[in-house]
């Protein structure tokens, strides 16, 4: 079947149907319609005439013949107005014979072909704006998603040779607050505090130091043996006013913003600070064994498991923990020189575990309720 050929500047479609007593082609038809037609309205309106200056298109004809009929189908298209068009419908539906046969021809519709245009730019309109309003719009996941990589990478900043972790307002501000660690100088910038600084480990960096000497500070640290041991060393080597912490055993990364402003709000001065927890300690329950192996494991990037009774159930690499541990029965402490990851915990968790001794401990790690998670430093300090 072979596709109407519409002009450019073509408006509307006219189409007919036909039934004819008797065989003929589609030259006998399309003769019928040219030399039926001819005259009947002037030069301006004939059909032949109007081709040749493109104002009608090409003519199709669709037709199969049975039992000795023929019936069809007639489609002209039309660039002329709307008054025009319908005087060529009407002059078709006027032929009466075609070849030497009788025929009738009905009327089926005069289509305008910008309706359809209309239709598909106004479908394509309405999928534009669907894909852009609605599948662009980002989800909330994403826009929290966002908005916190931003305060990561746009807010935090490097400070001092040490390259610190600090809130942008370090060094402008008047008061600043001392914090453990990167986690926790972003989750105060979560909060819109902006002039807070890591300490990163228990031996104060000189540039926190001499921070301290011009400034009001605020030291706030986590609610644990480790936050015991850097406020001591802090009250020895820096000038610091006032002391907050966070609830016992949680740490200021994983506070909520009603809980930061709370401990921040009842900080206490540091003098009292200092001698109110003097010597905290973490309370420990492994083996004499376990606190001498540790020792002797620092800077040898090895790792040992003791079972609950403190006899070793395995010695080997750190570099072949997450390979061996899956592997071994009975496990209750597991002491290694290494950095104790996330991978490292969900396999602890995993083995019933209930003690993990690292050298230090990834950022952003989420410890398991059931395991008792320390440092060399905190186990060794606590013997």
């Amino acid at each position: 079947m072979e596709s109407t050929q519409y002009t450019p500047t073509s408006k509307y479609v006219v189409k007919a149907k036909f039934e004819v007593d008797g065989v003929v082609e589609k030259p006998d038809v399309i003769g019928a319609i040219f030399g039926q037609t001819e005259g009947l309205f002037g030069t301006d309106l004939d059909l032949r005439e109007l081709q040749k200056g493109g104002r009608v298109g090409r003519i199709e004809i669709e037709l199969e013949s049975k039992q000795d009929k023929t019936f069809g189908t007639i489609t002209i298209p039309s660039s002329l107005d709307r008054a025009s068009t319908a005087l060529i419908a009407a002059a078709i539906e006027s032929v009466d014979r075609i070849g030497p046969c009788s025929a009738k021809v009905t009327l089926e519709s005069v289509e305008d072909i910008r309706d359809e245009k209309r239709k598909a730019i106004m479908n394509k309109a309405k999928d534009i704006l669907r894909k852009w309003v609605i599948e662009a719009q980002p989800s909330t996941e994403e826009i929290l998603k966002e908005v916190a990589q931003a305060i990561r990478s746009a807010e935090v900043i490097n400070f001092g040779p040490e390259n610190l972790p600090a809130g942008p307002e370090i060094e402008t501000s008047g008061s600043i607050i001392l914090v453990e660690g990167r986690a926790d100088v972003i989750n105060l910038l979560r909060c819109g505090i902006k002039n807070a600084i890591g300490i990163e480990g228990t031996k104060i960096p000189e540039s926190v130091i001499r921070l301290c000497k011009n400034k009001e500070v605020t030291a706030f640290l986590d609610g644990d043996r480790a936050g015991d041991l850097i406020l001591r060393e802090l009250a020895q080597v820096a000038d610091i006013d006032h002391v907050a912490r966070a609830p016992s055993g949680k740490e200021v990364e994983e506070l909520t913003p009603k809980e930061i402003m709370r401990a921040l709000r009842e900080r206490s001065p540091a003098g009292e600070a200092v001698h109110e927890r003097p010597a905290m300690r973490v309370p420990l329950e492994v083996p004499d064994k376990v606190s001498v192996t540790a020792a002797q494991l620092k800077g040898t990037l090895e790792a040992v498991l003791f079972d609950e009774s403190g006899s070793e159930l395995m010695h080997i690499p750190v570099s072949e923990l997450a390979e061996k541990l899956p592997e071994v029965q009975g496990g209750h402490t597991l002491v290694f020189d290494g950095v104790v990851t996330q991978r490292i915990l969900d396999m602890g968790e995993q083995k019933g575990l209930k003690y993990i001794v690292g050298d230090r401990v990834s950022e952003g790690a989420k410890r398991p309720l059931n395991i008792k998670l320390m440092t060399m430093g905190d186990l060794l300090a606590g013997r």
